[in-house]
């Protein structure tokens, strides 16, 4: 599902509270929510958006000193971004430490996604991490991916100079370039630092929603990077099918985040991929694994 673009008049911070105004949820009834649309949202709906909504809503359900600890989404049919979308949660499990909970999102009556999302109470345990962070260089040392984009934006289709050109409420920039100007076959991995373009509030199911949200960012083009093809020239097709996210730690995500992806497989149109989230003193606080549908454009007669 695409990413969606933001109004050119609004300032960093203006950018984020839209943010996380949009990945709230309002509540309609019992167990049942309403996730808003997009501000003078046209075309398909982000992925992430609704991963993001699905989760606020099934966390509304369970107890705070139980944050979630992973989700697995089927997406079923693209979403309208000019549609707000329903949410319903069903209360499938409460133990002594873990919850579940079951969420469907729907339009129009149509449902667009479904969510299964676990929650944990805190407890001590065994502890590794065998994925070292990734030697990359610091966020600092990287172009700013605004002047990147600007200066794409006229190698872009014309209907999609808007999308490169439009400012974001979350940064990223990257490590080996972008996905959506593939010059040609390259290892199918990635590393692109992510945050907020200003503060967010210390809630941390703030944190994780914005998390989820930008887990569906860059993770699918991973697997068109051996092949050359590019988003921009119209080369490719692409949406999301499933997309699974475990939160391991602690974070925040108005600090540089790395997330590093790679694709080992990709056949009968469709890619998988997977991505680590790390932080700056390189803690791996999340993983995340995506399939999608990926096909070669045909050519316009």
């Amino acid at each position: 599902m695409s990413e969606d673009p933001t109004r050119p008049d609004q300032t960093p911070r203006q950018l984020v509270d839209d943010l996380i105004h949009l990945l709230e949820v309002q509540v309609t009834g019992e167990d049942t929510f309403l996730g808003r649309k997009k501000p003078d949202g046209v075309g398909r709906v982000f992925g992430g958006q609704v991963i993001a909504q699905a989760l606020a809503s099934a966390e509304t359900t369970v107890d705070p000193a139980r944050p979630a600890h992973s989700l697995h989404a089927y997406f079923l049919r693209g979403g309208s971004e000019g549609i707000d979308i329903d949410y319903r949660v069903e209360r499938d499990f409460d133990g002594g430490s873990f919850s579940n909970r079951r969420v469907v999102a729907s339009q129009q009556g149509r449902p667009i996604l479904n969510l299964t999302a676990s929650f944990q109470r805190h407890e001590d345990g065994l502890h590794h991490a065998d994925a070292p962070m990734p030697d990359v260089p610091p966020p600092d040392d990287l172009e700013p991916e605004a002047e990147v984009r600007r200066r794409f934006a006229e190698q872009a289709r014309p209907e999609a100079r808007h999308h490169f050109l439009s400012p974001r409420p979350i940064e990223m920039r990257a490590v080996e370039g972008r996905h959506w100007l593939n010059e040609g076959p390259a290892a199918p991995v990635s590393h692109s630092w992510f945050r907020t373009v200003a503060p967010l509030p210390d809630d941390p199911r703030i944190h994780r929603a914005v998390l989820a949200y930008a887990s569906d960012m860059s993770l699918l083009g991973t697997c068109a990077l051996p092949h050359g093809l590019s988003w921009a020239r119209g080369e490719i097709i692409s949406a999301s099918l499933d997309h699974a996210l475990w939160f391991h730690e602690p974070f925040r995500a108005d600090e540089w985040l790395l997330y590093a992806t790679d694709s080992p497989w990709s056949g009968n149109g469709r890619g998988f991929n997977r991505g680590r989230v790390f932080t700056r003193d390189g803690r791996l606080v999340a993983s995340v694994a995506q399939e999608g549908m990926i096909r070669r454009a045909k050519a316009k007669d």
